[in-house]
């Protein structure tokens, strides 16, 4: 059997038939039709192109296209260009259409979930706000509380701080002499002063006091106070409120 160009190409020249001619015919390109008939394959887009073009040019000249095209394929075609062949899907006819889905389950049990924890978010919120008020006021409480316990011992203090009452001692001559202050406190724990020996001054609620004789000049809150005369031991209690008073024998601190 004569090659594929070579009868193309004895065909066109036996009916005379010039190359533009076939082109203007088969609309396809003058340099394309020159490469069937030279069989330059490389040429040409592909496979499915040449068998495309064969065809029509062998049916442009009254040729068996068909035969053509299978004397291409059982020569010339690789069997890894025909595998590149694209592959035409047939339309599928009645094909249904699908309805679009509706929300899934667990999407709307997310969105009920969701609703869920606002609520109580909320609820919480609320009932957060409605306590929020008591620790304010127990705090307002408190600190009332704490001024008005503030200033009652302020009140104390200064009530205490009025009671107190300043001693000091200055001897005229030597003297026994034994102090006791606040809640038993040996303030001068039996000593025997020499005259001229001044005291500190010293600051009680209540003193008891007791002196050898009567060789001393007393300070009470700074005013001077003497003793009298006597030949047995001088006792006395001494506060802001009653002042200097005169202790029985039975009563006087011994400092022992």
């Amino acid at each position: 059997m004569p090659e594929i160009g070579a009868t193309l190409r004895e065909a066109r020249m036996r009916e005379r038939i010039d190359v533009s001619e076939i082109e203007a015919t088969t609309k396809i390109r003058a340099k394309y039709l020159r490469a069937l008939e030279n069989e330059e394959w490389g040429l040409l887009p592909g496979p499915t192109f040449v068998k495309s073009f064969l065809r029509t040019y062998a049916e442009a000249l009254g040729l068996d296209g068909k035969s053509l095209v299978e004397e291409y394929r059982l020569h010339h075609e690789r069997p890894s260009d025909a595998m590149l062949e694209p592959i035409v899907s047939t339309p599928q006819r009645n094909r249904r259409r699908q309805a679009p889905s509706g929300p899934s389950r667990a999407y709307l049990a997310a969105i009920a979930a969701i609703v869920v924890v606002i609520v109580v978010l909320i609820v919480a919120l609320a009932s957060g706000g409605g306590s929020a008020k008591h620790p304010a006021t127990t705090k307002a409480a408190t600190v009332k509380h704490a001024h008005h316990h503030a200033k009652g011992t302020s009140t104390q203090r200064t009530a205490s701080a009025s009671q107190i009452v300043a001693l000091s001692l200055k001897p005229t001559a030597a003297i026994y002499v034994c102090l006791i202050g606040d809640n038993g406190r040996k303030v001068i724990p039996g000593l025997s002063l020499q005259a001229g020996e001044s005291t500190s001054t010293y600051h009680a609620h209540r003193f008891e006091l007791t002196l050898g004789n009567n060789a001393v000049t007393m300070y009470v809150d700074g005013k001077a106070r003497t003793v009298a005369p006597s030949s047995k031991p001088i006792g006395y209690s001494i506060t802001r409120a009653h002042g200097r008073q005169p202790l029985a024998a039975a009563q006087l601190p011994t400092c022992k």
